[in-house]
């Protein structure tokens, strides 16, 4: 699938653990970090749907780690995405390493919208994925 949007990023020191590598939980912050500047990117406003009661909650995060970031290292996060039915949105996110752009690890992130504790149907990442 084709990457709609990417962002850089360079491994800080307290992100590595004691084996010197990237730690595992950090990478959702990573993966996080790019789905919001992307969506920010396209107009979306995390304060309003707030404001409406409408929250746009993980469902599901499936992360495949091939090779660790070390401190230092400058990687590449790139991102697409797809709907599934009326309520799911898929992200697909890969982090590349820069200097000789290996896979570090891919994501599948489900995403549903949630109102008062219920699924809500997607009309914003539909309408979104229309507009790309």
């Amino acid at each position: 699938m084709k990457s709609m949007f990417s962002l850089d990023f360079k491994v800080r020191d307290y992100e590595c653990d004691l084996q010197g590598v990237v730690n595992n939980a950090v990478y959702l912050n990573y993966y996080e970090h790019t789905r919001h500047e992307f969506l920010k990117s396209v107009g979306f406003d995390f304060a309003k749907l707030t404001a409406e009661n409408l929250l746009p909650m993980v469902y599901k995060a499936e992360i495949t780690y091939k090779v660790s970031l070390k401190s230092g290292d400058e990687f590449v996060s790139e991102l697409s995405m797809s709907k599934e039915g009326e309520y799911k949105v898929i992200y697909f996110q890969n982090l590349y390493r820069k200097r000789d752009h290996k896979l570090i690890a891919k994501a599948k992130i489900t995403k549903v919208f949630v109102r008062d504790d219920k699924p809500y149907p997607s009309k914003f990442y539909l309408d979104l994925l229309d507009r790309i």
